[in-house]
């Protein structure tokens, strides 16, 4: 979450296939990915996969060489991908082939991370609605308004969609969408939660602490306990992850030519910190874009600075050019991995490998081109890249044998195992 509003130029997308003349052919089971992060948000796919990795199809999203600065995660539900874009198209592809099986038309552009149930697919647009639309058929069930841009991520818990409005306010809403309560949310933007045992983690902060974000029971409608944001003084607060009574998240403030990062665990039943860890960013020698720049790039992925969580072990891409992995237990960091580049993405662990995008520079036609990047979770060896047709920007999302994503390039890859 950010504490101020962040303008995205709208972009009109042209959809084009294309597919490698060998298609590399997989019986590999399947595995939804509905679930923002994956299970407790901890950045971990049930299916290990294994480079080296070959593209099964990719597909570009206009002709024009302009980038985009957003491209958040899409989700998938049995053999469907479904994810929004900045020319305020929904669409519904099929992830064997991106054969687009429907697309829908918003009014705006699309910043916010769907969520599917048995039916329908719910996303929030820039034209203040939160939409229902049939995975079927893609056709509209139903639209809810709100007072502002909705780039939030969608989650559905018991019988409530939840969401949220940039500086408007936090929705609870029936599945057949009827208001049911709301919270109010006057600073934050780009909210990233998620819903655990009851709770909301983190709902915004009661109106005489509008800075604050905490704990929000949905059985006691109250907060539990409240994050003490004025202390932590940061711009950027991340989606939280949870394992056990750990909760996991991390922050940024961009100070001239540094950040400063805080890594943090908290008990989450009560509130109390349990360890944090302060450093600054680190750059490497290739990085071409100065740090604010690449600050304010960040804020636009709703996963920026998002953890991964492996057994006793977080990890963290912070956006500079070290990956760093902690002990969860007791915050001791346990080894880093220098790059010469930034990272562009938080991380994705599948097996015991973490995947996650690193950035180039594309200053001079003979310059290093982004790169998927793979690692050992044990040990952050490198272990497998693959140069791309433009900057990684969110978590690569692992579903069975796939592994999917986009970059700044509009360019949209479904990689698969090549053995």
């Amino acid at each position: 979450m950010v504490k101020r509003k962040t303008i995205i130029r709208a972009l009109c997308f042209i959809f084009l296939i294309s597919i490698p003349g060998t298609l590399i052919t997989s019986c590999g089971n399947r595995s939804d990915w509905i679930m923002f992060r994956g299970e407790q948000g901890r950045g971990v796919s049930s299916n290990a996969i294994h480079p080296p990795l070959g593209i099964k199809w990719k597909l570009r999203l206009q002709l024009e060489d302009n980038s985009t600065s957003s491209f958040n995660p899409p989700i998938v539900k049995g053999d469907t991908i479904y994810f929004g874009a900045p020319d305020g198209n929904f669409y519904a592809l099929d992830i064997e082939s991106g054969f687009m099986r429907w697309v829908f038309n918003s009014e705006g552009i699309i910043n916010s991370i769907p969520f599917a149930d048995e039916e329908n697919v719910y996303f929030g647009s820039n034209d203040g609605k939160v939409y229902a639309v049939s995975q079927q058929e893609g056709r509209e069930v139903w639209s809810f308004q709100t007072e502002s841009t909705v780039q939030s991520i969608i989650v559905r818990y018991r019988d409530l969609l939840i969401f949220a409005s940039d500086g408007g306010s936090t929705y609870f809403v029936s599945p057949d969408g009827e208001l049911q309560y709301k919270l109010p949310n006057p600073v934050w933007h780009f909210s990233a939660f998620q819903v655990y045992e009851n709770v909301v983690y983190f709902a915004p902060g009661p109106e005489n602490r509008p800075f604050s974000m905490g704990a929000f029971d949905l059985d006691l409608m109250s907060y539990i306990w409240i994050l003490d944001t004025a202390a932590m003084r940061a711009t950027w607060y991340s989606f939280p992850a949870l394992k056990d009574d750990y909760l996991f998240f991390s922050t940024c403030v961009n100070r001239d030519e540094n950040w400063v990062l805080n890594y943090y665990a908290y008990n989450r039943e009560d509130g109390t910190l349990l360890w944090n860890y302060n450093d600054e960013s680190i750059w490497g020698d290739m990085v071409a874009l100065d740090p604010k720049t690449l600050f304010n790039l960040n804020l636009k992925l709703l996963d920026y600075l998002a953890p991964a969580i492996w057994k006793d072990t977080v990890i963290y891409t912070s956006g500079d050019s070290v990956v760093r992995a902690f002990n969860s237990k007791s915050g001791i960091l346990k080894w880093t991995r220098h790059f010469d580049f930034a990272t562009s993405s938080a991380p994705t662990v599948a097996g015991d490998r973490i995947y996650f995008g690193l950035r180039g520079d594309d200053s001079s036609p003979y310059g290093q081109k982004p790169r998927l990047i793979c690692i050992s979770v044990r040990n952050g060896k490198k272990l497998w890249e693959m140069e791309l047709e433009g900057v990684l920007l969110s978590a690569p999302v692992i579903a069975g044998r796939w592994l999917i994503f986009g970059t700044d390039a509009n360019m949209f890859y479904v990689l698969e195992e090549l053995y």
